[in-house]
């Protein structure tokens, strides 16, 4: 007998994790599936707890556009007729990934032993948790093509919204770093040669010439310890912001944020509602699908709060009441859940919801940079201007006292 750790959820929908004993996985899973038990995963309990302790309790990620291309093959092949382990055989041997390739190998060693094609992908600790969900949703419902279908329209969806963000950023902030360059370079190389000019000359300075020639002597002798301070304190923010409470701190901070919180909340709405809405199109119960989509969220603050969320509508409240208490999901998609829930079509609701703020984020995003790219520019120019004034004055100001002469 070994022990196993066993995640599984009652018939009230509560998610429970004990370790229990057994022969194999496979008595296990039959055990408490016979019992009425929708049993999530089934791990060797030393091979779990030596996982956590390498990974630090944290999921490691894949690359999810190519994860997309092997869902895409998978079902294909599926589709054309091909048993599961077969696809898996051929998908292990032909996937360019040199990271997804082996993980799909491991995958396709455990099906054939007699793991469910679910566990076999829970096992890797490397699948979204929506993922590992939507599959063991197809196996209970008998439908894996159609989950699997859903669950390959919503990656599409969510990979083509990401891009257009990182589209729409990626032109602010080449206009930030060229801003950063110039002023380090008028500043640390243009202003000290004018100042051993002026050194040269006995002759009265403007204040404002005064000031510049001070802040770049000191920015000329200091860059080295500035750069260092800097540096060192992007390392350790990096790493105070892996912790829960900063993370939850950071997300406080940008909620209160005037419009950056409002469309971070937004995005995190809409990103929640999609994983919940194909979660509930899978066949999986609400309860087990909010904690899945809790596990999906980006965010600490989020995360939590659903928590609390899952935890109402096992009491017995509604969905739409739930999110209300949380205090962070705007009044309208509580309103459009509210409708989804009185006529039967949350999910459908679910995906407008997310359309919905994918496409108010995406607008007030484009807004929101369509005034912060004139205002680099306005900052650069007035810099730029008030730079040269500076450094030039002086020398308008001898050629009148040489003229006068």
């Amino acid at each position: 007998m070994s022990e196993y750790l066993l995640k599984y959820a009652d018939a009230r929908g509560q998610i429970k994790q004990e370790v229990v004993d057994g022969g194999s996985e496979g008595e296990i899973r039959e055990k408490y599936s016979s019992q009425g038990f929708l049993v999530y995963s089934i791990k060797p309990k030393g091979k779990f707890d030596a996982l956590t302790t390498a990974t630090g309790g944290k999921q490691k990620k894949i690359n999810l556009e190519k994860f997309l291309i092997f869902n895409s093959q998978f079902v294909t092949l599926i589709r054309a007729g091909l048993p599961i382990l077969k696809s898996l055989d051929l998908l292990a041997t032909r996937l360019t990934d040199a990271k997804l390739s082996p993980i799909v190998t491991a995958v396709r060693d455990e099906v054939k032993i007699g793991t469910s094609l679910s566990d076999a992908f829970s096992k890797q600790n490397v699948f979204p948790p929506v993922y590992v969900t939507s599959v063991l949703a197809g196996e209970k419902s008998g439908s894996l093509i159609e989950v699997l279908d859903r669950y390959i329209a919503y990656q599409k969806m969510t990979l083509a919204v990401k891009k257009k963000l990182l589209v729409s950023l990626m032109y602010p902030c080449l206009l930030i770093l060229l801003v950063l360059a110039l002023v380090a370079f008028l500043i640390a190389y243009v202003v000290p040669q004018f100042s051993e000019l002026y050194k040269t000359m006995d002759a009265q300075l403007p204040i404002m010439t005064v000031w510049l020639i001070a802040f770049g002597e000191v920015a000329q002798n200091y860059i080295w310890w500035g750069l260092a301070i800097g540096l060192g304190g992007a390392i350790g923010f990096f790493f105070w912001s892996r912790t829960d409470h900063a993370q939850e701190l950071i997300d406080r901070m940008i909620m209160r944020t005037p419009l950056a919180g409002e469309i971070w909340i937004k995005y995190q709405v809409a990103q929640f509602s999609r994983v919940l809405s194909t979660l509930l199109l899978g066949g999986i119960p609400l309860v087990q699908a909010l904690e899945t989509a809790g596990n999906s969220v980006g965010t600490k603050l989020l995360g939590k709060a659903l928590t609390g969320v899952r935890q109402s509508v096992r009491e017995g409240n509604t969905l739409s009441d739930s999110l209300k208490e949380t205090k962070l999901f705007p009044a309208l998609s509580i309103d459009m859940i509210e409708v989804g829930e009185s006529t039967g079509a949350l999910p459908s609701m679910l995906a407008s919801v997310a359309e919905f703020y994918e496409d108010d984020v995406q607008t007030k995003l484009a807004a929101a940079l369509s005034l912060i790219e004139p205002g680099i520019m306005v900052f650069m120019g007035v810099f730029v201007a008030f730079v040269l004034v500076a450094l030039y004055l002086p020398i308008f100001s001898l050629s009148d006292v040489a003229g006068g002469r």
